[in-house]
């Protein structure tokens, strides 16, 4: 089984990934981490010299072959879903969790992350919190189409949000028997 963790940037996909991974007993992987390992170059330098289009295009070679594992829980880069295929992979890999926080919860963890501004690009002309509410405008509905179980990262601490993930991993798979 794999465990998708969609959201936007900011939602905690990567700080849930760890722990949920371990009380899955799962391994994990930051897709966009991985990516840039593979590329030798951050995000923001693929989109500075090469463009969204090869980003995205590194990105899906990334998640296609990290979905191919059995076991392991994946923070997805905010904007995989919306390729359509990456979404119905997501999906038919297993249970998709999209984490959701709030536009000024994301802002304030993005600016107060010091590794934003070196290793993610703007992903539109206004940038900020502007940006911030624009993608969120595209991208919700597809979050929320492409998504199994959806839970906010605002007010609850890592441990929780692993509690309610595995709680809803648990109750899937009696349903299913």
């Amino acid at each position: 089984m794999v465990v998708t963790l969609i959201g936007f940037r900011g939602t905690g996909k990567s700080t849930i990934a760890a722990p949920l991974a371990e009380r899955l007993e799962f391994d994990w992987v930051d897709a966009d981490i991985e990516l840039e390992e593979r590329a030798g170059r951050t995000i923001k330098q693929i989109f500075d010299t090469d463009g969204e289009p090869e980003f995205r295009r590194l990105e899906r070679e990334t998640l296609v072959n990290l979905l191919k594992r059995e076991n392991i829980v994946i923070a997805a880069g905010g904007g995989a879903p919306m390729n359509p295929d990456t979404f119905r992979n997501f999906q038919a890999a297993g249970p998709v969790i999209w984490l959701q926080a709030s536009t000024a919860t994301i802002e304030n963890r993005l600016y107060g992350d010091n590794t934003t501004e070196q290793r993610r690009p703007n992903l539109t002309t206004s940038g900020g919190r502007s940006e911030i509410e624009e993608l969120l405008e595209t991208r919700t509905p597809i979050y929320q189409d492409c998504a199994t179980f959806a839970v906010s990262t605002e007010e609850l601490s890592p441990a929780e949000i692993v509690e309610q993930i595995v709680k809803h991993i648990e109750q899937a798979r009696n349903n299913s028997k």
